[in-house]
This record gives structure tokens, sequence and C-alpha cells, in this order.
């Protein structure tokens, strides 16, 4: 290669020294919290809690629940079928700083549970930022902008018109049970009878003296059938599939034992020494939580606690169903308790037992005008048919929800929903979920563990403000590993068995994805300690240093502040004097 040439210049360009950005101060104090936007989708628990908590905790916040339904409470809003209950004992499923010792009952029906949090609700000024009647039809991520943009509709006007809202950040608090479902039997909706879903119920149909039929075998199923046993001429129940009953250990029907030996029985005529003598309730709360959270043991394959209640669930349901052996032997399941969803079922084992109820456990061939056929070719006649069939567990039958590039969450989740530690999914920036994907427990308390997501979020957007962040995102290594441990931790598990379940999707062998992959207590823990280093970040003008302000607090710049405060009672931490 030759010089070159007098007069012209090189095609290759002489490298430039890059240009520093010049650096501006944001001009606020560094522990100013910048005004920032958030919505939540839903006023079931978790909405009702992020009410209490967002306004409470967060500063220059602009805040708005969007709820479908006229009211809040989730699923103890939208169930109202018959013996609609809590199947954990309700001095357990409240909040921790709202004990409410007046239960009616130890497993409470659903309308006084729903009037508690509807309590809560008004008690914490939740109402202040709830809109009701409000469907969400589409949420969609605005990259430029940071700002996720949502189409809602107006359900209580005439012409339903939907209009946009936007916010910061967005936290869906639908929960995994919403999506309800009729069963795909042939001819269904061909049937001239009164045809009902359990979570569609229709308020005040009279079902006293008629022949119904029952479809299912999960939670919903074993709480009508006891409740509509007692007034029904006949009852068909159609139970395909298979379940263990558990032993109540609390109320009427408690046994004397629980499976690990330990007597923990406490009788109706209890209630009201709970309601005259508060003492007396926190003790028996802490103590019921306390065995609540010891019995995750369960879960375990080949634990002791597992084969105990192997052998007593077993020997408890031959027992009251002696009168209907055959019954006993179709109930019985191949598979461990808890793989699926383990219910105490109060009075179920006793009400298919009586006379009046057929149960059956042949496959539903399809539905006539008048009732229900099954594969052998018997026809049953009925009034009514009640599907206790349950809901879409795949996550993907939502409204659209598009994050980075136009993704759709229900196309990245059309396999398996991934998650990181269940409130989060990277290509999603700025958006938080309770209630989501490996969010559920097997075994102990929910309500501490959808307590503790709340703050979860709420540092994250504490730290979008402090921190000059405009978006925040689950690293997609974070979700990789944190499925890698999801994988590593279930097969351990009786939830990964051979069984169908709602766990797993509705399917019989699939990865678990409803549950947490520990105990309620490890949840709780590690939802308490929010691990920053998981989570990549996009800052306000690309200025990472944004977060220091302008070199002022707010102690600075308040003339009536007090600048000593750090001398002040609580931020002094003395040390232990050593003798």
């Amino acid at each position: 290669m030759g010089e070159t040439p007098a007069g012209t210049t090189s095609s290759t360009p002489e490298p430039q020294t890059p240009v520093e950005k010049t650096a501006v101060l944001d001009q606020r104090s560094v522990d100013e919290s910048r005004p920032i936007k958030v919505i939540v989708i839903g006023a079931g628990i978790s909405g009702i809690l992020a009410g209490i908590r967002f306004p409470q905790r967060l500063e220059n916040l602009d805040f708005v629940i969007y709820e479908k339904n006229p009211e809040v409470g989730g699923t103890w809003y939208e169930n109202r079928y018959p013996g609609v209950a809590c199947d954990i004992p309700s001095h357990s499923y409240q909040a921790s700083f709202e004990p409410n010792p007046s239960w009616s009952r130890f497993y409470a029906p659903g309308a006084e549970i729903g009037e508690y949090w509807k309590h809560v609700a008004r008690k914490y000024g939740v109402y202040r930022y709830l809109q009701p009647n409000r469907k969400v039809l589409e949420a969609k991520f605005d990259e430029s902008r940071g700002k996720w943009v949502l189409k809602i509709q107006k359900l209580d006007t005439p012409e339903q018109e939907v209009f946009e809202d936007e916010s910061d950040v967005l936290f869906s608090c639908i929960g995994a049970l919403n999506e309800w479902k009729w069963p795909e039997i042939k001819g269904l909706h061909d049937f001239k009878g009164k045809l009902l879903h359990s979570a569609n119920w229709e308020d005040g149909y009279e079902y006293d003296g008629k022949d119904v039929a029952v479809i299912g075998i999960g939670s919903s199923a074993i709480q009508i059938v006891p409740t509509m046993q007692k007034t029904v001429k006949k009852l068909d129940h159609y139970a395909r599939g298979k379940t263990w009953i558990a032993m109540p250990i609390a109320g009427e029907f408690a046994e004397a034992k629980n499976p690990d030996g330990k007597d923990f029985r406490f009788s109706e005529a209890d209630i009201e020494k709970f309601k005259n003598d508060p003492s007396h309730f926190y003790e028996y709360r802490r103590e019921l939580e306390h065995e609540l959270n010891s019995a995750h043991t369960i879960t375990m394959r080949g634990s002791e606690l597992q084969k105990g209640c192997v052998e007593v669930f077993t020997e408890n349901m031959r027992t009251k169903l002696a009168a209907k052996p055959e019954v006993f032997k179709s109930l019985l399941p191949p598979f461990p308790p808890a793989c699926r969803r383990l219910t105490p079922g109060p009075g179920y084992l006793e009400a298919i037992a009586q006379e009046n109820v057929n149960f059956i456990s042949d496959e539903i061939s399809y539905v006539t005008p008048e009732g229900l056929v099954t594969v052998d070719g018997t026809a049953r006649a009925v009034d009514a048919i009640i599907c206790a069939t349950g809901f879409d567990t795949t996550w993907t039958k939502r409204f659209p929800i598009i994050g980075r590039g136009g993704k759709l969450l229900a196309e990245k989740w059309k396999n398996h929903p991934d998650t990181y530690i269940s409130i989060a999914t990277d290509e999603f920036p700025n958006y938080f979920m309770n209630l989501g994907p490996n969010s559920g427990v097997g075994t102990g308390s929910l309500t501490i563990v959808l307590e503790r997501a709340v703050d979860y979020v709420c540092k994250a957007v504490q730290k979008l403000q402090r921190e000059n962040i405009k978006t925040i995102e689950a690293k997609a290594s974070s979700v990789r590993n944190f499925q890698k441990y999801c994988d590593a931790y279930f097969p351990g598990t009786v939830f990964s068995m051979k069984c169908r379940s709602w766990y797993k999707g509705g399917t019989y062998d699939g990865k678990v994805s409803a549950l947490w992959p520990g105990s309620s207590l490890h949840a709780e823990k590690v939802l308490s300690n929010p691990r920053w280093e998981d989570w990549e970040y996009e800052y306000i003008d690309e200025s990472e240093h944004g977060w220091l302000g302008n070199g002022w607090t707010t102690n600075d710049v308040k003339p009536e502040a007090d600048r000593a405060y750090y001398l002040e009672h609580g931020y002094v931490d003395i040390p232990p004097v050593v003798a």
C-alpha cells in the first residue's frame, strides 16, 4: 500500500474521543421522592392490602385501584355458591394488623369473610382509591416514556365506554382463580333445566326439594354437596376423580388428634371465649398459625407426617363411609395427600354417605335436555346441574398484557409461566404481581405471604422514586435461576407426583406452576429481603448519578425541619456495654 496522495483524505476516519455527556444536577433533595403513579388491578385481598400499604408508605403518590366488580373482596365477592366457606380456620385467614376474634364459626362462611375484608377496606381508607365496575381490557408498556397504558371499560354505564389511563408502575392483584370456565361436556348447554357454575352462582335460586347434579370433586364441590344434601330431594354427585378428605383441626367436625399426634382440638364453645376474652384469642391464633406453619413436612415425599396422614385419613374416610364401602373405594386416591389441594371438607363424608346422595364415578358421556348420561349408558334426569369444575389456571387467558418490543405475556407464558420469585418476569418493566405463578402455599399462612409481597413492591416503588430510576425489570438470568430452583425443589415434594391438579395448570404430570417452592415461612423470609442485584435498571435521562440529587436533603431546605434529627431517640443505636 502506498502513501495517501496529497490533497486527498483516507477513507478510514480518525478515531474520535467519546464526548462525555455534561453532568446535570437533578434538582431535588437526595431524600425527596419523585412523583409517581401506581395502578393496581383487582380489589381482592391483595388489592386491599396494596390500598392500605402504598398510601401509608409512599410519598408523592398518585394511586388508583381498578376493580371489575361493584365491590371489594375478589373471590369472596364472586363466590356465593351454597356452602362457600374458608377451608382453613378463619382465625388465621385475616390481616396480621387487624385481628378478628369474632368469627361465627371456625370455618367461616364466605359472606362473613367478605364482610371482614370490606371492614378492613373501610377502616384503612381503601375506598378512596377504588374505581369499581372498571374492567381492564389491555395493558401495554410504552418503552419511550416508561409508562403503562391501560384500556379500561366502564361496566356501570349504558354505553360501557372505554377510556385510557396510564401509570409508571402496574401491580396486578388479579389472583390465580379468577377465570371460571364451563366443563367441556357434549350437549351441556342443551340442558333445559337450571345450569349453574359454582363461580357464577345465581342468587336466589331455590334448590330445596329438587333433583340436582353436582359435577366435580374439588374444594367447591366438597363444600356444595353437604350444604345442598340437607334439603334437596336427590343429589347426583359426579366425581370422576379421587381426592383425600382431611380432618378439620377445629370446630364441630374436628377429630381428637391431628395426624402428627398433637391434640389441637377446639369446640364451637370456644368461639364465645375468643369474642369475650381477646387474650384467649391471641393465644389461640398464635398456636393455630404455629400448627399450620408446622405442617409443611406433609408436602415432602416419604416424610413421617406424610405416612401418618395416609393412615389417619384412610381410616377416617373408611369409617365415615362405612355405609357405602363402594364409595370409599372409589374416592380413595392412589396418590399421597396434598398432591392435590388438601381440604378438610367439614361434613362432606357424612353427606355422601346419606341415602339421597348418589356418588357417581363413571365419566359423563353427554348431557340431554333432561339430564346427564354416563359412558355406561345410564341416563339420570335432574332439575339442575351445578358445575363445580373450577377455573382456567394456565395464566394465559386474561386480557392482553404487552411488554417490551410488543411481547405478549400470554405468548411468553404459553409453555410455562416463568417468574422471578412469583412477583415479576423479564421483558415486563415496572410490572409486578401478587398471587401470580408460583406464589400459592400448599400449607401454612397465605395472608402473611400476600402482605410480604405487597411490602416488596412498596420497596421497589420507593427505589424508583428515590434513585432516579425510570424502570426496574427482573433480569432474565434471575427468572431462569428461580425456575431452575423450582425444578430442583418440586421433585422432592408430593406436588409433582401423578395427580390432576390446578397446581400444575390442570394437568396430570406437568410442572408445578401455582405453588411457592418452599414453606410459607420460606416465602415470608424471601419476600421480606429484596435482592436488588437480581434486577436491572434504566435511569431517568440516562443519569446513573441522579439519585444523589442536588446536594441537599429535605431537612436542609425546610425552615422548620430538625437538622439534628440523628440524635433523636430511635436514631441512636446504643451498643451493649461489655463488662
